[in-house]
């Protein structure tokens, strides 16, 4: 299947069992008139099987080279995992990572579990960007565990100013798709 196929079929299951309409508050706090729930995408196993090869496409074409993939759970955590097995059949492979909400208060109380080790280049992914707030939480984890951020990549960008502050704070961004992909907005096409 061709990269166009692949997001053609990306979005069409984000507009089949992602997007809902109706009135919603958003983890940001602000109203929307419309929701995308993208884990019902990205956790099914077509999705995980798109989102892997187009993820593992985006950061080849970009040049992003990186060791390792992974977000703020919950939400990045499917996309991280489907592009890192992706790698497995598309070298140099990329291990996953997972930076939790909190540092956990048992055990090793990491912050970030999987295979992100000091001096890993990271590129860190999100599920849906809305203002950015949850890759920066990603990005500020991955620095302060001594990796570096190559890059962030998400699946959906809202258009709501996600992408601009993540460049603000001197990262590249990409989004596979955005609302107007799925036909919002007023220029949607």
């Amino acid at each position: 299947m061709s990269d166009r196929q692949l997001l053609n079929s990306l979005l069409d299951l984000l507009r089949k069992h992602s997007l809902k309409r109706g009135e919603f508050t958003l983890s940001s706090g602000g109203h929307s008139t419309y929701y995308i729930d993208a884990r019902l995408t990205t956790m099914s196993a077509a999705g995980l099987d798109i989102i892997g090869r187009l993820g593992l496409a985006a950061i080849r074409e970009a040049g992003w080279k990186a060791d390792a993939v992974g977000g703020l759970t919950l939400g990045a955590d499917p996309v991280a995992y489907a592009v890192a097995l992706a790698s497995r059949n598309d070298p140099p492979i990329m291990d996953a990572f997972t930076v939790r909400k909190e540092a956990k208060t048992y055990g090793t109380s990491q912050l970030i579990e999987g295979c992100l080790v000091r001096g890993s280049r990271a590129v860190v992914v999100e599920d849906v960007l809305t203002t950015g707030g949850s890759a920066l939480r990603a990005v500020e984890a991955v620095r302060a565990a001594g990796g570096m951020v190559v890059a962030v990549l998400a699946v959906v960008d809202r258009l709501e100013g996600g992408l601009t502050a993540i460049q603000r704070a001197g990262l590249t961004v990409q989004a596979l798709v955005s609302i107007r992909d799925l036909g919002i907005g007023p220029d949607a096409g």
